[in-house]
């Protein structure tokens, strides 16, 4: 019989009302007042307390208070290290260039490579291999013959036929020396106004920046699937080695700089898997 009794005193306790006053001091005027028992209080007090938490919850979530709290990561974080990502890959490409650079060269030191005649406006002029061997071995030549037998048509011409990639316009002008490989004149040249912008053909990444006696300041820069696009003659050179750009991004500075320009033009390469191809079989240039 003492349970009972136990569990009506709790319950009396938990809903006993109290009345709680506000009074004015000075006059002792009643300002508002309410009802209340420790049940209520202790339901009102738990919701308060959840609701609290929720808010704190959403303020760490939803708003940049999160970056004050120590193991959330800042945006400023995450954006740092998606550039040093994009710079990572550029170094990593940049590498890999000059290894085959010094190997190469090497090979020209020691006299593997026999020296031979080669265009100077040129893209591997530009990258200072002044001795390659370009006579096909006797297995190349016959893969070669195979694949002419075989396919009817050669590297050049199976590259010009490509139809998946879509470059835009450098520049815009009249071509006064177009591609010739029996001329070894491996570009197109399209005479131009003084300082207009070059831009760049597709995204990529800028692989080389310099300047030569023969060629001025040249930019070199590196697309998909292994196409490479070359400009020479420029008066300036408005991006970095390393640097990565857009389709349609101005790169340089039209000019007439080095020994073989005789006017402000641009000489623009286009190469494709280690071969020139033709750019005007790609790009429109008039």
């Amino acid at each position: 019989m003492d349970k009972p009794k136990s569990k009506s005193k709790i319950k009396e306790k938990l809903t006993f009302k109290y009345r709680f006053v506000v009074l004015n001091e000075d006059t002792f005027e009643e300002r508002f007042s309410f009802r209340l028992n420790r049940l209520s209080a202790f339901v009102f007090g738990s919701l308060f307390s959840i609701f609290l938490i929720v808010i704190t919850t959403a303020l760490i979530a939803f708003t940049p208070l999160k970056e004050y709290i120590p193991g959330y990561s800042s945006s400023k974080l995450k954006k740092d290290a998606a550039t040093l990502n994009y710079k990572v890959d550029s170094l990593s490409q940049l590498l890999n260039y000059n290894n085959l650079f010094i190997e190469n060269f090497q090979q020209v030191l020691k006299g593997e490579i026999a020296p031979d005649d080669f265009n100077k406006d040129s893209l591997i002029q530009v990258l200072s291999i002044d001795e390659v061997d370009l006579a096909p071995s006797e297995l190349d030549s016959s893969f070669r013959a195979e694949i002419e037998r075989e396919e009817r048509f050669n590297v050049f011409e199976a590259a010009t036929k490509r139809t998946d990639v879509i470059f835009t316009s450098p520049v815009k002008g009249r071509v006064t020396d177009r591609y010739n490989p029996k001329e070894k004149h491996f570009a197109v040249d399209i005479a131009l106004d003084k300082d207009t912008p070059v831009k760049s053909i597709a995204d990529g990444t800028v692989i080389f920046k310099g300047f030569t006696a023969d060629t001025g300041y040249v930019i070199i820069i590196e697309h998909v699937n292994g196409i490479i696009s070359v400009y020479k003659h420029n008066s300036t050179i408005l991006k970095n080695q390393g640097d990565l750009v857009k389709a349609g991004e101005a790169v340089a500075i039209a000019g007439s700089t080095g020994e073989l320009s005789t006017a402000t033009h641009l000489h623009f390469e286009l190469w494709e898997g280690g071969y020139t191809v033709n750019p005007e079989n790609y790009i429109d240039f008039e």
